[in-house]
């Protein structure tokens, strides 16, 4: 998926049915799949298996979705729908609470040996509170050392106020009171096929509004954000409606103009070379999700997400037949992390996760996608094999914020 900022396009993602600007599918950022060298895996293996080495992909197992937080202030546009279509009567209710974010750098001129700054991207954003606030995405802003916001008429120079690269959310705020407020409806309502649009400013085209479908929900992905960390995508709300680089942080919203996601990610074909080119296929953050994101941020400047603390690598059927092991597929369990939830459990290395909470696990991503669908204090059951045996562990999730 390809990040739809304009120059910060959005990140592009592989996503998985359960499964700056918009993230395209083909994951310009990187797509998870190498995040552990072979030498590694394969030196895991033999220690446990005294195997040659093999390859695989191994990720930190993930840290999320915390509880829904009481809704902003609704919409402060009124629109009379007489006579309107549904998608006159959406970009009239929603496009004041939807603005355009510039981006800024600070760049070296070698001909004047002296520092500059230049505009290198764009994206979108929702205003949800009256007071400035403004959720985004994270890879929007990443790499901004100056952010202008476009109310209306007026560019505004915006502070951040807290960032979640986890989960590729931002909330950053502009001085000046009385804005519009979107009103955020309720994600676990959609149901696929019904009417949608999407709104943002796609290559610096501000206001821009596109209408579609829901054409699937539960999509999962996982991308490497700027600063090395896993990013995870779960529960995403797949679109028809067009979406571009710069739509990314943008809202997409429901027949009756209220917030249920925030635009994301692409489809692309373009892959790595040249510029993301959307394939009709966009994908937005679920806004229950990033609505209490958005939440903990401005309370705390930071957000938490469930954490069990192992770091596992996916096993394929040829890694199992290579070291004789006696599963087809599942999570190798290659490090515990110390006073973890999972070492409180009873989890080893050398464990292979073929199950939590019920959804079978085949891989490093299931892992990462079961614990981030869970809450922060859940207790959960964890199936391991170890050894010729199957056990049943219960594990009770803690926080990623107690780690930093």
């Amino acid at each position: 998926m390809d990040i739809s900022d304009g120059g910060h396009g959005p990140p592009e993602v592989a996503p998985r049915p359960k499964g700056r600007g918009v993230l395209a599918l083909v994951f310009s950022g990187a797509i998870i799949g190498g995040l552990l060298s072979a030498l590694v895996v394969g030196g895991a293996f033999v220690a446990l298996y005294g195997l040659p080495g093999g390859d695989a992909v191994t990720a930190p197992e993930p840290t999320t979705a915390p509880e829904q937080a009481p809704a902003p202030p609704v919409a402060s546009v009124e629109v009379d729908g007489e006579d309107l279509t549904f998608a006159e009567y959406v970009a009239a209710k929603v496009t004041p609470s939807v603005v355009s974010i510039a981006v800024e750098r600070s760049v070296f001129d070698p001909f004047t040996g002296r520092s500059v700054t230049q505009r290198t991207g764009n994206g979108s954003g929702v205003i949800i509170r009256a007071d400035g606030h403004v959720l985004t995405n994270d890879h929007v802003i990443a790499d901004a050392d100056r952010l202008f916001v476009t109310i209306g008429i007026d560019e505004l120079p915006a502070t951040v106020v807290g960032r979640d690269p986890s989960s590729d959310l931002a909330v950053i705020k502009v001085e000046r009171t009385g804005l519009p407020v979107a009103e955020l409806g309720s994600s676990a309502d959609l149901r696929v096929g019904q009417p949608v649009v999407a709104i943002g400013s796609p290559f610096g085209l501000d206001k821009t509004v596109t209408s579609g479908i829901v054409s699937a929900l539960g999509r999962t992905s996982f991308a490497e954000s700027a600063e090395a960390q896993l990013t995870a995508y779960t529960s995403l709300i797949q679109t028809d409606a067009a979406i571009n680089p710069g739509n990314s942080g943008g809202a997409l919203a429901d027949a009756e103009g209220r917030v249920v996601g925030i635009n994301t990610l692409i489809q692309s074909p373009s892959g790595a070379v040249g510029a993301p080119q959307s394939a009709g296929i966009g994908f937005a953050i679920p806004i229950d999700y990033a609505r209490q994101i958005a939440g903990e941020l401005i309370e705390t400047g930071r957000a938490a997400h469930p954490y069990m603390g192992v770091g596992t690598v996916s096993i394929t059927r040829a890694i199992s037949r290579e070291y004789g092991m006696p599963v087809d597929a599942g999570a190798f369990v290659q490090e515990v992390q110390p006073e973890s939830p999972a070492e409180r459990a009873g989890i080893e290395r050398g464990d292979i996760i073929v199950r939590i909470a019920g959804t079978t696990i085949r891989g490093t991503e299931d892992v990462f996608a079961a614990v981030r669908s869970e809450r922060i204090g859940a207790v959960v059951e964890v199936v391991v094999v170890r050894g010729d045996e199957e056990r049943t562990l219960s594990v009770t999730l803690g926080s990623d914020a107690d780690r930093r």
